[in-house]
């Protein structure tokens, strides 16, 4: 029998529940056959407007950051993005095989019990972005306030602060129908009025400075294109299957990674290059958008166009954070909290809150604490994604649904092999990743020191170890867990 935990856990309310209330009420148990629904296209709709973001010109600025020039930095953005998010697609295939969210299919590698690791990490990951998110826009909310001659003081960010996270969380509340009518919305008033924000920009682009920005070093693309997959796809793998567990099982695997890729890569790859167009062209600006992204990015415009940027970019990074603040609900209730999925919404919407005033009223800027944060779980985001990516690859059979959420079923309590894999592929990747963004941080990059020369002084900011706790946590995988995964599979 069940303990107690795992009955609450699995338990399915009823639709009629989930209709009068108008709040998704499912949490991590199995989806239903008869909720299963839609074709892989409609998965289009909540990672573009996840991904659509004002941010992604940002990005232009962070890349060139590494000393590339603009060809080097339109490469390793583009491949970057692409290929971060074409690992979400594979790990989206996971949902529709196991109609489950993401940590909870994550069991089959490390336990129903071991998989509590990566879901407090994926519980972290997601609340984290949130944060950033929420920041951005109130930020940008001040900044653009503050040229209209409005108030763009603390008053402002204050009342900024309450409207996006009543947004965030109202949308986090509600679930898994209301995200996807909010995302379909979002999508369009984002993608028309980022083309305005383009065209009335355009014109600051200056070729003479973009062509006249040095080529980096190999250890410098590295570093960017490590930078590129932390910042785009490997903040999104461990939520990939949330949104896909809905498809029926007979779904293509192939318009699932199609769909999921593609609605994620093309704003993003869009707003990357427009954004190293502009960066290239001004170090002012440049500079500006260290502190405050979105809100330097509207120095650039008319007056006029204020109004509607602004709430293009609340929007853009409201569509991200909703999808977020659902993921963090789902992965509590997977590292063993018993609330309902709403309330846990709820839970992460105030710690969400939190970090915001942190970033908002307490740090000095933007940049750096952000990009401490990505290579700091970047690692072992990229360990995880490794072995859960070898699982679904070694797997010809669809999960077991009552295993997943049983202790003494096939999948087990715990498989150790899988958390050591984790450890071990953490500990060589921060090993081989520098993080110099906060003093507390400043321990990563040890395996450096073992190394003598040129490596040391050229790669030291390459961020490698993003890239080989991946590979670790993927090979590793595939060597020593293909004979557990055959035993899974075999029984009855």
């Amino acid at each position: 029998m069940s303990p107690p935990y795992e009955r609450i856990i699995v338990a399915t309310p009823t639709k009629e529940a989930s209709a009068r209330l108008g709040v998704e009420l499912n949490g991590i148990n199995t989806i239903s056959e008869s909720e299963r629904k839609g074709e892989t296209r409609s998965l289009f709709w909540p990672w573009f407007a996840a991904n659509v973001s004002v941010l992604g010109i940002g990005y232009g600025s962070f890349l060139l950051a590494f000393k590339v020039s603009f060809a080097q930095a339109v490469l390793v953005g583009v491949i970057g993005i692409v290929v971060s998010f074409v690992l979400c697609g594979f790990v989206a295939i996971a949902g529709k095989r196991g109609s489950a969210p993401t940590m909870v299919l994550s069991r089959a590698a490390f336990g129903v019990r071991g998989n509590t690791v990566p879901s407090i990490l994926s519980w972290i990951l997601t609340v984290g972005w949130e944060t950033v998110l929420t920041s951005l826009a109130v930020l940008a909310t001040a900044t653009v306030f503050t040229r209209l001659g409005w108030d763009g003081g603390t008053t402002t960010k204050v009342v900024a602060l309450i409207v996006v996270a009543l947004l965030i969380i109202t949308g986090g509340v509600l679930g898994f129908n209301v995200i996807m009518r909010l995302q379909r919305w979002i999508t369009i008033a984002t993608a028309i009025l980022t083309v305005i924000y383009i065209v009335l920009t355009v014109n600051s682009i200056n070729w003479t400075a973009i062509s006249a920005l040095p080529s980096g070093a190999t250890p410098a693309v590295i570093g960017g294109l490590v930078f590129m997959m932390t910042g785009f796809g490997l903040g999104w793998v461990n939520a990939a299957s949330d949104y896909s567990r809905y498809l029926p099982r007979t779904a293509k695997s192939s318009g699932v990674v199609g769909w999921t890729a593609f609605g994620s890569s093309l704003a993003p790859v869009v707003l990357l290059i427009f954004g190293l167009l502009l960066a290239g062209s001004s170090g002012k600006l440049n500079a500006a958008i260290y502190n405050d992204p979105i809100g330097a990015l509207s120095s650039i415009l008319p007056i006029w166009f204020l109004i509607p940027f602004i709430i293009v970019a609340i929007l853009g990074l409201v569509g991200g954070a909703v999808l977020d603040i659902y993921s963090s609900g789902l992965a509590l209730l997977t590292a063993g909290i018993r609330i309902p999925r709403p309330v846990a919404a709820g839970v992460d919407g105030v710690i969400m809150i939190l970090g915001s005033i942190y970033v908002v009223f307490v740090a000095s800027d933007f940049f750096f604490p952000f990009q401490g944060f990505l290579i700091t779980l970047g690692v072992p985001v990229a360990a995880w994604c490794g072995i859960f990516l070898a699982d679904i690859l070694l797997r010809k059979k669809d999960y077991s649904e009552k295993d997943l959420y049983a202790s003494s079923g096939r999948y087990g309590a715990v498989r150790w092999q899988a958390i050591i894999l984790l450890v071990v592929a953490t500990g060589f990747g921060w090993g081989l990743v520098t993080n110099t963004y906060a003093p507390w941080l400043q321990w990563q990059g040890y395996l450096f020191g073992a190394t003598k020369g040129a490596f040391r002084v050229d790669w030291s900011g390459s961020n490698l170890g993003v890239l080989l706790a991946l590979v670790i946590g993927f090979v590793g995988t595939l060597i020593f867990s293909r004979a557990a995964v055959r035993r899974q599979e075999s029984l009855k």
